[in-house]
């Protein structure tokens, strides 16, 4: 059984509305229609297997990151249905889905939009485990925020310190041991690095695989860029218009793309160092 299954998931927004809860653009089809809705997902199926990484790939507006908060039912799916370890998402109740929300995390796009300013940096990292009940004293879980600072590079001097005192990429560091926090099964890493310069993006990506190693996690990688997902993937789909138009391990997509969109996607990519 795979760690995540959906089946025929489906999100419309009415035109005018977005995932953010705002506006969105256009509302002119062909010949110039004015449509009356927006299929940001539409009819996907998908397994995601324990401890693999997933990547989704695809354009800006594809849809790749309303799927991924539809799968961790940060948004409400029009239809379908998504199971984690066999247990139905969309009929747990609000008490499920928070104890279910220890084992799925999500990494955010924006290092710099992610944390809040006003919170110091041990307090961002503890705040999951003292809204799920996993602290140990005062002393205790300053040794755990510790820790998960140390898994991703950093050590115990910034503690104190607040988010606008950091790089995007230290930044990105502090997002990542807060997903880490409650030890998830699954974690949806939503354009990671695609707000970073290269370098810095790159260390992210090999970060991102070593946590795999050493925390045993279960990846959806979201990206814009092919090679960056082939770097770090097990698999690929490729996401176009809302639907998922191939998908397979991560070599024979990108070796031999079966879809124009993929063919498209590679040869637009210029290759990147990781």
């Amino acid at each position: 059984m795979a760690l995540i299954e959906i089946r025929n998931l489906t999100k419309i927004y009415p035109q005018g509305e977005s995932m953010f809860g705002g506006k969105t653009f256009g509302g002119k089809g062909f010949a110039g229609k004015t449509r009356s809705e927006v299929r940001a997902v539409d009819d996907v199926s998908l397994d995601i297997q324990a401890g693999e990484t997933l990547g989704l790939v695809g354009e800006s507006g594809s849809g790749k990151s309303t799927l991924g908060r539809l799968i961790l039912r940060l948004i409400e799916p029009t239809g379908g249905s998504v199971r984690f370890e066999g247990r139905d998402l969309l009929a747990a109740s609000a008490g499920e889905m928070r104890r279910l929300r220890r084992d799925m995390q999500i990494i955010f796009q924006d290092p710099f939009a992610s944390l809040d300013p006003r919170y110091r940096v041990e307090d961002i990292i503890a705040e999951p485990l003292i809204i799920h009940g996993k602290t140990n004293g005062r002393s205790g879980t300053r040794a755990q925020v510790v820790e998960l600072l140390r898994a991703v590079g950093l050590d115990e001097s910034i503690l104190r310190r607040f988010p606008h005192e950091f790089s995007g990429g230290q930044r990105q560091r502090i997002g990542i041991a807060r997903a880490l926090a409650l030890r998830p099964k699954f974690i949806v890493a939503d354009e990671p690095v695609s707000a970073l310069d290269v370098s810095v993006g790159a260390q992210i990506v090999n970060l991102l695989a070593k946590l795999q190693r050493d925390f045993g996690l279960t990846y959806l990688f979201i990206s814009h860029s092919m090679p960056v997902v082939r770097y770090l993937s097990t698999r690929i789909a490729v996401m176009y218009r809302g639907k998922i138009v191939e998908v397979g391990p991560s070599e024979r997509i990108t070796e031999y793309p079966e879809h124009a969109y993929t063919r498209s996607l590679l040869e637009a990519t210029p290759e990147v160092a990781v």
